[in-house]
């Protein structure tokens, strides 16, 4: 199999621009490929190596809500409580019977705030304040839609108020990225972090693949619910932007986080292997039957495309004649996932209990995994095979 990775690894850089990245695999336990090419740099000053780690945008969504998930588990609140018993100002869940399974899987009716409501993405308690009084934009449990920035924020408020202030960065750097050496950080980034980092460069055209092209026609209207998505909170308009530390360093946990491919992959074996990791119970089981159990399925509001969500993660949705819609996650039903803005991807598979994340510094154009991540997935599947 390594080989034939590495070989089609290779075209990304000869044939499809890519500036530098890395592929990581683990299976049953163990790490059975790890690739690494190019530079951190368009300069191509510095090398990208095995510790190269990257800002890799909503791929971070992955590791927030396992945080989310055990602080909920330690708090002994069950995913199908009312979110309003623990945040009641909070009006989506106040004036309906929204549970933290259906905020978790995009359901809550906040994927955006209004023109007027949008506070800076690094004024915490002021986004806060502007979620509490935002008018859903549907009726919060009955249909679900992307939530690009204002999920983190959701679930950040929500650790904090079940642990009594910490966030849901520190909380994932100190009870799961530290213990079980995951290179991942979602903000409080440390030195030698910083001295690792690639820099994220943006697209250099647009080609959305066809299931993306209302969503991009959408984007033209400044008024639109597409427009909005990524506009709430404010700040952060230019991609470029992701390479200032200070957003790297505020632990925004809806696409902030900060790491390798092999770590994410890491990751992702946990959830792989009911919990398991080194021979130790890294989560515990209710922790993962939630990261895999479907919650939602159908037209998703925000991306105007099919969608599927677990309590946190994407799912490749499943059609009437019972077949995967897209592969984004490899052949399995049950495998689940996030991909990242530009490319970044990374899932788990419990069936083959297989684990794969690609992070990469040159974006392409796309809401959706692309096929210098998804040919390697392609592969290795049929390796497997």
């Amino acid at each position: 199999m390594h080989e034939v990775i590495e070989e089609l690894f290779l075209r990304n850089f000869s044939e499809r621009d890519e500036l530098g990245a890395s592929v990581a695999v683990w299976k049953d336990g163990e790490e059975i490929l790890a690739l690494h090419r190019g530079w951190r740099d368009q300069n191509e000053q510095t090398p990208w190596t095995e510790n190269t780690v990257s800002p890799v945008w909503s791929t971070t969504k992955g590791p927030s809500a396992v945080a989310a998930l055990l602080a909920l588990h330690e708090g002994s609140i069950a995913l199908h409580s009312h979110v309003s018993e623990l945040w009641p100002e909070l009006r989506a869940a106040r004036e309906s019977k929204l549970t933290f399974a259906q905020l978790l899987s995009h359901q809550s009716g906040l994927p955006a705030l209004s023109s007027e409501n949008r506070p800076h993405i690094l004024a915490y308690k002021d986004v806060i304040g502007a979620l509490e009084k935002q008018e859903p934009y549907w009726k919060p449990g009955k249909a679900h839609g992307y939530h690009p920035r204002t999920i983190g924020f959701l679930l950040d408020e929500i650790v904090r108020r079940v642990t009594g202030g910490i966030s849901l960065g520190q909380f994932w750097n100190d009870r799961i990225a530290t213990p079980y050496q995951i290179d991942f950080r979602i903000g409080g980034l440390t030195a030698g972090m910083v001295d690792r980092i690639a820099t994220v460069y943006p697209p250099k055209s647009i080609k959305p693949v066809d299931d993306e092209l209302p969503f991009f026609r959408s984007l033209a209207n400044k008024d639109s619910l597409a427009t909005a998505i990524f506009a709430s909170p404010g700040g952060m308009r230019a991609l470029s932007d992701i390479n200032q530390l200070d957003y790297l360093q505020a632990g925004l946990p809806a696409l902030g986080g900060v790491g390798s491919a092999s770590a994410l992959a890491r990751f992702y074996q946990v959830l792989a292997q009911k919990g398991q990791l080194d021979g130790v119970q890294a989560l515990p089981k209710p922790v993962i039957q939630a990261a895999i159990t479907l919650q939602v399925s159908g037209g998703d509001r925000s991306f105007m495309m099919p969608t599927a969500f677990t309590a946190g993660f994407m799912r490749d949705p499943i059609g009437t004649d019972g077949q995967k819609k897209r592969g984004l996650f490899g052949p399995s039903h049950s495998a689940f996932g996030q991909p990242g803005a530009g490319g970044s991807h990374a899932f788990a598979d419990p069936e083959n209990g297989l684990s794969f994340a690609y992070i990469m510094n040159q974006m392409e154009a796309g809401i959706l995994p692309n096929r210098k991540s998804l040919d390697l997935v392609d592969a290795i599947y049929e390796h497997l095979a």
